[in-house]
């Protein structure tokens, strides 16, 4: 399953079984965390077997990802581009996923925080046992802006794009061509935008190929 493959396959998961993530499944999903770690700079965490975590917001889930980072102006959407690679990765393991954006993981729970850091949001992981129904989406016209005819390489970053969860379904974002072939991302007024707006960017990428375009500032 390459990532465009999980993108169009993966759904938001609720309710989880009661199933213990497999040993080589789980140390590929923690090595690749410690990977988004490093290049981002943020303290994610892959808590497993922990039921106490989402107490019961999501039944049955007792295994989640824990973004943690330090405070900084671009931490909520490093958190969401980071966060959505490891759900991607993920469901190419053959994991369910749910952001956490309304619940949260308790305090209490098996997460840490060193000096300087706070947590941001969780992920709800497991076997999953009914997916969510697609939401009605947002038009390629509703999100984006340019002129003239759009590159088949940007049709397919916001085919991806569109495909994002994003919190409330509000798909607050708005991607931009630049006449010098630059792509700029907005993330509008709405809760949990910028974290939105950090998964709508892995999308973008996905689609369009990071060859094909560079983000304007």
């Amino acid at each position: 399953m390459d990532l465009m493959e999980a993108i169009r396959q993966r759904r938001s998961v609720r309710r989880y079984q009661d199933t213990p993530i497999p040993g080589d499944v789980r140390d590929k999903l923690a090595a690749y965390a410690e990977q988004c770690s490093r290049e981002s700079g943020l303290h994610i965490q892959l808590i497993c077997n922990e039921p106490a975590g989402f107490g019961k917001t999501f039944p049955g889930a007792a295994n989640y990802l824990a973004i943690v980072g330090p405070r900084g102006s671009d931490l909520e959407e490093k958190s969401g581009y980071y966060g959505e690679k490891l759900v991607l990765f993920a469901q190419q393991l053959g994991l369910s996923s749910c952001w956490a954006k309304f619940s949260g993981v308790k305090r209490a729970a098996a997460y840490t925080l060193e000096e300087g850091e706070v947590y941001v949001i969780g992920i709800a992981l497991g076997y999953g046992e009914k997916p969510e129904t697609p939401r009605k989406s947002k038009s390629f016209e509703d999100v984006t802006k340019l002129r003239g005819e759009a590159p088949d390489w940007f049709k397919a970053g916001v085919e991806a794009a569109l495909l994002a969860p994003t919190a409330m379904n509000q798909q607050a974002f708005t991607l931009e061509l630049r006449e010098d072939g630059s792509v700029k991302a907005r993330a509008k007024l709405g809760p949990f935008s910028k974290i939105d707006l950090g998964i709508v960017k892995c999308h973008f990428e996905i689609g369009a190929g990071t060859e094909n375009f560079r983000w304007a500032d």
